[in-house]
Parts: structure tokens; C-alpha cells; sequence
């Protein structure tokens, strides 16, 4: 056996998986739903069938050292016969036989079929004597077939709810009551597992995704969140031993996959190594950290794994294939914030994304919903006995529970993640679960505001008194903005212990060690009244309508009496513009062509919109001392710098934290500040926070000026400091047409030597291109493209690495990986071992192929002929009988199977 499986998806692509980290992917050209997928016995074969009535043939083959998937074959077409016999006369003049709904090879023999029609009856077909040795009358409507190990019975499952056992040698049944549609069954000997799909009281549960097992006296009802696909066996016994001996069953859902052990008591479910479900609920935001410290690491692991006592202690049963990739050089973290208020931390060091750890922020607020309900409680008394399993849940209790904004530091353990409402939470690791109070403090972003009104959602309410928490990143501390907005930025100096937050109102500054607000600032325009309406209401005003209508008419009025004025001189008009034309035409091929960008009015969008938060140790007031500072950017092009006094250690519980307004930046051309970054004397960007005191950096460069860097999303421009005199800047859009969406300091290191390495700007545009641009002289290196530029939720879900990776979603449940750096690629590198028996087999099958091959269309036209001639003069006794034959376009590979 390979012990692969394989899954099929509406896109047209076949993924293949095994052990953790053995992966292949193959893309079928037509993007076409693949319909079935069939391994062929003893051989590293697949073929799959398109919804489209193509045959494709995969072959795992071996590659410098490793195992890929290739297409080796392809039949555009499926040839179609229809065979119906009327056996015996009374069932034919009841109804037709109609569509073929199942098709089982005998486990013993494979020259026998059954062949189960939709009506309910059910033929035994001998390939080899071309005859029916057995049929089987069955009265409800079939849907599917599933054969005994040992060949003495089969069972058939009906729409009505029923099965039936039946045994080869007569005709005697036995069922059981009727209830919902019956989809796939599986019958195993010895004390038997049945196990089917559907088969619940339509009147109560007609709308569960049910799979039932049965086994003796123990039978479960597997409630699943989402609709089933598809599900399978695993077999712990030897292909030729007497019984299948199941020990688990793997379940697609459409969802998710889940796999549950059939051998341990209580049949509980296994966690899934790899394919669990990002989008349990739907994620909201991401945050990817690099290079985690081995402690950190193993503390989450810990706190992880006290939440998975529930799932069963088998090893992963889909064990095909040996992984032959290097061991990640590093453990690097992905974080997911969520819709239901959770934070999922992923490892992401691998191929595959494994499920670590999950933080639930819910248990701080008043919901509807009790944190402390279990959702995957048995109903003992319920009949038959419902267990709910799976994670997919994409209904939230309440919406503003999202995670908007998440900010981990790896070197002291903090964690602060910010919501939808206005929330934000710090949060610190804990070994123990714990109870305590999560202290309050309300920011007011509008103190010094008159005449705004709040127009949407209410904050959350919080919990008093003592909160229960368990092992894990537990808050201690809650900030709560008023109006309760979303959060757009957030920020941690886990050294100086504040954190800072931004919404659409203004921003502040958050003492978390004495828990002390420490300022606000309000950056409301007078015409931002839309942000104070909510997320939910975005219709313009009808007086804001009004005012840009009479702009537009009197813009017409003017343009058209320049028109008219202008109409006399048309022939020395067009005289000067020819002498002009042949004057600048050279200067014209050698400049690059910009376009004219306007700069934005303070009514064009919500200018106060705080897009980015930067903490940096700076020169700010002037060249000879540097201090801690705050910088905020907003969408109106401002750019905010705070100056504070941070107390040392020693009086830092004593001594307030105090912040000073020192400088305010106005972009011209008033575009969105996507990012701000301070470089030191060697024109290397800051380090994180800790860092140097991890000895994992070198200290920044004090002596030299430092640069500060504004990105917006039309240009880059660089100031020197403190003087914030222009240096230097980069048109995107006037030279690209393009706009930034996201950016991100890379380093990039050598494959040769790690002696060099050299820092530069990820950026992701609108159009889907990645630009590396080179610091500080802001020169594009290379251009990418990456994502489709009409892909608008792939563009904005993109988080770049530290290291020059990068993920986006390409659908709400799965990531894709891209890397910028040939020194960190991360890919799967795996190895299939071959079957002895295959190889010949292969040989064997492709002489043959090669041999029909040289047959004329006629040849095999004559051979179908010659062979309905056959069954006619066979079943000529039972009945009339209709051979319908549609030749579309006949494959020598298909005839020949």
C-alpha cells in the first residue's frame, strides 16, 4: 500500500498527502472539478475523471533525489455503453432500470461486478463469461453498494433510509428502520462495523450531516459542521488477511477533514498534522513572527497540548511516503485573528501549517453565548446518540468579537491583540491556569471634541469580578477606545512596557506595566463625520452629495468658457504646439512618463484614519541626544512624532511615562502613510525591542544622522532627523500606476556566504506585484508578480516575513506561500518508494497501450460490435434487450481496461 490519499477539488487541482510533509500537487489544464479520483493497485498511479468526462493519469516519478507528481496520460473523451436488460419480465414492466448508481468490484474475484441500478436493482456481472451469474430485486430507490471482505454479502442503502445485507447465494434480506437518505455504506466482518452516511429521522434531523457506526451494541451518530464529501477506511490488517480489522476513518468534509480512531474506546477524533481548518471561523487578520526563541516555543507547545486532551493518542494514520526535506533552520510563527474573538497560533517553520495553540479573548466580555458550554458533549439520552465533531464554525456570537489587529513580542512573552469594538487586550504567557481580575481603563479619543456623535455599535460589555483563564497568553488588562471603532493599528514596546493603538478617531498610548493611560490624540478633520457613523453605515450625506454636485457644475462652467475663449487663434495655436512638440520629443523618450497626481482634499476620505503606529529611539528634538519617540500616520497624509521620557528601571513603578507632541509631517500629496521606518548611522533599519539585549542584534548606530522613511501608497520619501528635511523619494504611482498595500523590511542573505546580508523593502501593490526596493536610495531591484490583481481579499490578507516569505489567502481556508529569497524556500521534498510489482506491471500495461494503440478506429468499432453480438445471443433468453453505444471518440487505453 502507499498509505497516500488523495483529494480532489472544484478548481481542477489533485493534492496528494501523506506522512507530515510529504505533499504533491498537480493541476489539471481544463480547471475543471475533478469528479473521482481511483489509485491503480501495486503501482504509484493514479487516474482521475473530470467533470468534463476526461481521464487523466498521474504517475508519481522520481526526481533528483525525490519523488513528483506528473500527468503522463490523457482520454478527452469517455467512451459510453449502455447496457439494459429486462430480467425478470414483471420488474421491467414496473419500471426502467434507469442510471447506474454503483459500481463494486468483487474483493475475491476481480472478473465479477455488481452493478446497482437506481431503481433498486442490483446484477452480479461475470466479466469473463460475459453473463449475469445473480440479480438481486430491491424495491426503494439504491444509492450505493459496499462489498464484505470475503465476497458472501454485500449491503445496498436506499434514499428511504433503509439497508439491506445480502447474502450471494439467495435472495433473503434483512434491514432496519427507515429514516434519511442512505449515501455510502461499509460493511466489515468479523463482530461487524457498519457504517454509513445519512441514515438519521428525517423529521428531526434532516438538516445534520450525519455518519452513524455501528458496532455490536456501541453505535455513534458523528455529527459534522459542514456538508460530507466523501469518507473512507483504514485497515490495520494485511491485504490477504481474513478481516479488515478497521482502525480509523478519514471524513472530507467540505469544510474540513477529520479522521477518527476506530480502535480506542469512545471513538475519539485524531488531530490532524496538517489540512486543519484555518477558517474555523473567518479569519479577520494575520501576524507572522520569525525565528522564535526555543523557550517561548516550547511554552506554547505545553499550553497547546492541555487543550488537545480530547483527541485520541494514535499516531496519524495516512503515514505514505518519507519527508527527506532539511529541518527548518528556525521556528517561526503564524497568527490568525478570528471572527469569533480567537487567535490561532500556527507552526510555520514547515511545508504544512500544524495547529498549536488557540487563544480565545471571549471569556473577558458578556456574551450571548457561556465559554464554559462544551459544544462537543454526547447526548446520552438522544436517540440515536449525536456527537458532535469537527471545528468548522463560521457563525459568531457576536461580530464584535473580531480580531482586527495582533502584535506578539518573542523576547519578553507579551502579547496585545485588538478587536472590533474598540478592545484592546494585553496579554502575558502563563504556564497555570489562573483567576483574576482583568483591570479596565477607557480611552476617550474625542475628550477635546465637541458636537460628535457616535452612531455605531456599543462597546462589549465586560465580565466582574474574577475571570477563570487556562495555561496559556492570559490578559490582564483591558484598554477600551471610546467610540468603540475598529482598531487599525497597534503596536508593543515590550521594553519601555507600553503599548499603542489607533482607529479611525485618533490614536493613544497605553502604560501596561502601571496600567496608566498615558495620552490621547484625536485626529478627526471636521469633515470625517462619516467615521463616526460606524462600519456599518456608509451612505454619503445629502448634504455632502449636494456640496460635490454644484463642485462638478460649476467645474463644467469654467472648463467651457476656457473653451470658448480660447477659440480664436486656432491656427497659431496649433503652430506654437507643433514647434513645442518637435522641441521636446527627445526629452520626452528619455524621462520616464509620470502622471499627474492631485493632491487629495481633506473631504476625499477619512483623514484622521490611523494606518500605522511605529515605536523608534531617535533623534527628534535635536542632533545630540536621542530619546524614545512615538510616530503615528494617518490617511490623510500626517504624520504625528511624540517625544517621551520613559523613567529607567529602577523608578519605572514610580514615574509616569510622559509623551510631548514634537513634530507634525503634512504629505502634499495627502496619501494614506502605509509605513514608517527611522534607519540609524549605517542606514540599517532600527532593531525590534530586546533584541540587542538578546544579543541577537547589533546595537544601532548612535553617532551618525538618522533617516526617517514615510511610505505612502503613491510614493516613498525619505526625511533626515531631526531637521525633517526632504532627502529623497520614490513615484510609484506616478510612474507605475500603481498604489502600496502592503510593506515590509526583508533581509535578504546570501546562498555563498553568511557574511552578507543586506536590508530592503517588500512591497505589495494593488495589481498584485511585489517590488523589492533597496534602502536607503530607494532603487527597484526586482519586480514579481504574484497575486491576480482582481484576487482584492488574497491582496489585502498578504503578511510578508522578516526574511523575505510572504503568505496570502487564495481561498478562505487555505494559505499560499510564497518566498523572495533563494536562501529561505521553503517546498515540500519528499520520496514515494515504488512497489516491486509495479514496474512491470507498468511496463506491461504501457506494451499493451502501445500494441491497441496501432489499431484503427474501425478495428475497435468492429470489436465493440462483435461484442454486443455476444451479449445479445446470451441474454437473448431473459428479455429484449436495448445495446446503446455512443462513440464519441474511442481510446485504445480505455477499451482495452
Amino acid at each position: 500500500f502507499l498509505h497516500l490519499m488523495a483529494i480532489g477539488t472544484r478548481s481542477g487541482a489533485i493534492k496528494l498527502y501523506g506522512a507530515p510533509g510529504v505533499e504533491f500537487v498537480g493541476l489539471h489544464e481544463e480547471n475543471n472539478t475533478v469528479m473521482q479520483i481511483h489509485f491503480i493497485p501495486d503501482q504509484c498511479q493514479l487516474v482521475t475523471l473530470l467533470d468534463d468526462n476526461s481521464l487523466h493519469l498521474w504517475s508519481l516519478k522520481q526526481h533528483s533525489g525525490a519523488s513528483e507528481l506528473w500527468e503522463d496520460h490523457l482520454i478527452p473523451e469517455i467512451n459510453i455503453c449502455f447496457l439494459f436488460c429486462r430480467i425478470p419480465e414483471d420488474y421491467c414492466n414496473r419500471r426502467s432500470c434507469e442510471l447506474v448508481e454503483a459500481l463494486q468490484e468483487h474483493p475475491k474475484n476481480p472478473d465479477q461486478i455488481l452493478i446497482g441500478y437506481s431503481r433498486g436493482l442490483i446484477v452480479l456481472w461475470d466479466r469473463q463469461n460475459n453473463k449475469v451469474t445473480h440479480h438481486f430485486l430491491g424495491s426503494q430507490q439504491l444509492e450505493n453498494l459496499s462489498w464484505q471482505r470475503d465476497g458472501s454479502k454485500f449491503i445496498s442503502c436506499h434514499y428511504d433510509g433503509s439497508y439491506t445485507q445480502w447474502p450471494v447465494s439467495n435472495d433473503n434480506r434483512q434491514s432496519l428502520f427507515s429514516c434519511c437518505t442512505f449515501i455510502q455504506a461499509h460493511l466489515e466482518p468479523m463482530l461487524p462495523y457498519i457504517i454509513f452516511q445519512g441514515g438519521m429521522p428525517r423529521a428531526s434531523y434532516g438538516d445534520r450531516h450525519s455518519i452513524s457506526v455501528i458496532h455490536g451494541s456501541q453505535q455513534i451518530a458523528f455529527d459534522f459542521t459542514s456538508r460530507v464529501i466523501d469518507f473512507f477506511i483504514i485497515f490495520s490488517s494485511e491485504p490477504t488477511a481474513e478481516f479488515d480489522d478497521p482502525s480509523a476513518m478519514v471524513v472530507l468534509a467540505e469544510e474540513e477533514l477529520i479522521v477518527i480512531d476506530l480502535k480506542s474506546a469512545g471513538w475519539p477524533a485524531v488531530h490532524p498534522p496538517y489540512l486543519a481548518s484555518l477558517h474555523c471561523s473567518a479569519i479577520t487578520c494575520s501576524h507572522h513572527v520569525s525565528n522564535i526563541p526555543l523557550k517561548l516555543w516550547e511554552r506554547i507547545i505545553s499550553a497547546g497540548s492541555k487543550q488537545n486532551v480530547h483527541f485520541s493518542n494514535m499516531p496519524w494514520p495516512i503515514d505514505g511516503g518519507t519527508n527527506i526535506a532539511p529541518d527548518p533552520p528556525q521556528r517561526d510563527l503564524l497568527l490568525t485573528g478570528h471572527e469569533d474573538g480567537t487567535v490561532r497560533f500556527w507552526d510555520a517553520s514547515g511545508v504544512c501549517l500544524h495547529l498549536l495553540y488557540k487563544l480565545s479573548t471571549v471569556r473577558v466580555f458578556l456574551t450571548d453565548a457561556d465559554p464554559n458550554d462544551n459544544m462537543n458533549t454526547m447526548g446520552e439520552d438522544e436517540w440515536p446518540p449525536l456527537r458532535k465533531v469537527g471545528t468548522f464554525d463560521p457563525y459568531s456570537d457576536d461580530p464584535r468579537l473580531g480580531i482586527q489587529k495582533i502584535y506578539l513580542c518573542k523576547y519578553s512573552g507579551y502579547l496585545a491583540v485588538a478587536g472590533t469594538a474598540g478592545q484592546v487586550l494585553v496579554m502575558e504567557l502563563n504556564d497555570e491556569g489562573a483567576e483574576h481580575v482583568v483591570d479596565h481603563v477607557e480611552a476617550d479619543l474625542l475628550q477635546d471634541q465637541e458636537g460628535y456623535r457616535w452612531k455605531g455599535h456599543e462597546k462589549l460589555k465586560t465580565r466582574d469580578g474574577p475571570v477563570q483563564f487556562e495555561a496559556g497568553f492570559q490578559p490582564f488588562v483591558l484598554v477600551q477606545c471610546q467610540p468603540p471603532a475598529v482598531v487599525t493599528s497597534l503596536a508593543l514596546h515590550s521594553e519601555w512596557k507600553l503599548v499603542a493603538f489607533g482607529t479611525s478617531h485618533g490614536f493613544g498610548l497605553f502604560d501596561h506595566q502601571q496600567k496608566r493611560l498615558v495620552f490621547v490624540k484625536c485626529t478627526l478633520h471636521p469633515s470625517d463625520q462619516l467615521a463616526l457613523e460606524g462600519p456599518l453605515s456608509r451612505v454619503k450625506s445629502l448634504k455632502k452629495s449636494l456640496r460635490q454636485s454644484f463642485r462638478r457644475i460649476r467645474r463644467s462652467r469654467v472648463s467651457s468658457r476656457k473653451r470658448r475663449g480660447g477659440g480664436g487663434n486656432t491656427s497659431e495655436t496649433h503652430e506654437a504646439n507643433g514647434k513645442f512638440d518637435q522641441g521636446i520629443l527627445q526629452e520626452m523618450e528619455l524621462a520616464p512618463v509620470q502622471r499627474k497626481i492631485e493632491a487629495r482634499s481633506a473631504e476625499d476620505s477619512f483623514t484622521g484614519f490611523v494606518r500605522t503606529l511605529y515605536f523608534a529611539d531617535t533623534f527628534l528634538r535635536d542632533s545630540s541626544r536621542h530619546c524614545p519617540s512615538l510616530w503615528a500616520g494617518t490617511n490623510g497624509g500626517t504624520v504625528y512624532a511624540f517625544c517621551l521620557r520613559v523613567p529607567p528601571a529602577e523608578r519605572r513603578m514610580d514615574e509616569p511615562v510622559r509623551a510631548e507632541q514634537a513634530k507634525e509631517i503634512q504629505l502634499m500629496h495627502r496619501a494614506p502613510v502605509v509605513s514608517i521606518l527611522v534607519l540609524d548611522g549605517r542606514n540599517i533599519p532600527l532593531p525590534e525591542p530586546l533584541e540587542v539585549a538578546h544579543d541577537l542584534s547589533k546595537s544601532p548606530d548612535m553617532q551618525g544622522s538618522h533617516q526617517l522613511l514615510v511610505v505612502s501608497e503613491e510614493q516613498f520619501k525619505v526625511f533626515t532627523l531631526p531637521k525633517v528635511s526632504s532627502k529623497l523619494k520614490l513615484k510609484l504611482t506616478a510612474l507605475e500606476g500603481c498604489r502600496v498595500r502592503k510593506v515590509m523590511v526583508a533581509n535578504f542573505g546570501s546562498c555563498k556566504t553568511d557574511d552578507y546580508n543586506e536590508n530592503d523593502l517588500a512591497v505589495l501593490t494593488n495589481l498584485g506585484d511585489i517590488q523589492i526596493i533597496s534602502l536607503p536610495f530607494l532603487k527597484l531591484q526586482i519586480r514579481y508578480p504574484c497575486i491576480r490583481k482582481e484576487d482584492v481579499s488574497g491582496i489585502a490578507s498578504c503578511v510578508f516575513t522578516k526574511y523575505g516569505q510572504g503568505f496570502y489567502l487564495i481561498s478562505p481556508s487555505e494559505f499560499e506561500r510564497f518566498s523572495l529569497s533563494t536562501k529561505w524556500l521553503v517546498e515540500p521534498r519528499c520520496v514515494v518508494d515504488v512497489p516491486e510489482v509495479s514496474s512491470n506491471n507498468h511496463t506491461h500495461s504501457r506494451s499493451v497501450m502501445e500494441n491497441a494503440s496501432r489499431k484503427s478506429r474501425e478495428n475497435l468499432v468492429f470489436l465493440l460490435s462483435e461484442l454486443q453480438h455476444i451479449v445479445v445471443d446470451y441474454l437473448g433468453s431473459l428479455g429484449s434487450i436495448e445495446f446503446f453505444i455512443t462513440n464519441k471518440q474511442l481510446s485504445p487505453y480505455y477499451i482495452l481496461d
